[in-house]
């Protein structure tokens, strides 16, 4: 649902869900530049402690501001923390949590944005400001 400031109560939330394929992960690479080996190199990757590629970190996080577009249509991501919990995986499917804790004055709005993978367990775990669009008249 598309919520405007004032329709929007504490606890309201959207999710958005992505599968992370080793296509996204090279894609990535290729437009932040991180050229990681965990990242991009399988026989690397083998080695370390995840025992095979895992996603770029600020690839999962990127896929926030995809439910806060569904949530909040031409709103405006003002800032975003984010803590990594857990690797994400190739074909892993993350889902997006965001819910409403807090709105603020200037149509600011403090939400809680946690990401899962296909088990439950939580991947990253954030928390984002947004300006919502103007109210639809």
């Amino acid at each position: 649902m598309a919520y405007t400031y004032s329709q929007l109560k504490i606890g309201d939330s959207e999710t958005f869900s992505k599968t992370i394929t080793a296509a996204d992960i090279l894609l990535f690479a290729a437009v932040s530049g991180d050229m990681n080996q965990l990242h991009i190199n399988d026989e690397y990757a083998k080695a370390t402690m995840f025992g095979q590629r895992i996603a770029h970190g600020a690839l999962t996080s990127s896929l926030i501001p995809a439910a806060l577009t569904l949530a909040f249509p031409g709103s405006v991501y003002i800032s975003q923390y984010v803590e990594f919990k857990a690797p994400v995986f190739i074909n892993d499917t993350i889902t997006v949590i965001v819910t409403c804790k807090e709105k603020r004055e200037k149509r600011r709005v403090v939400m809680q944005t946690n990401c899962y993978n296909q088990r439950g367990e939580c991947v990253l775990e954030g928390e984002a400001v947004t300006k919502l669009a103007r109210e639809e008249k």
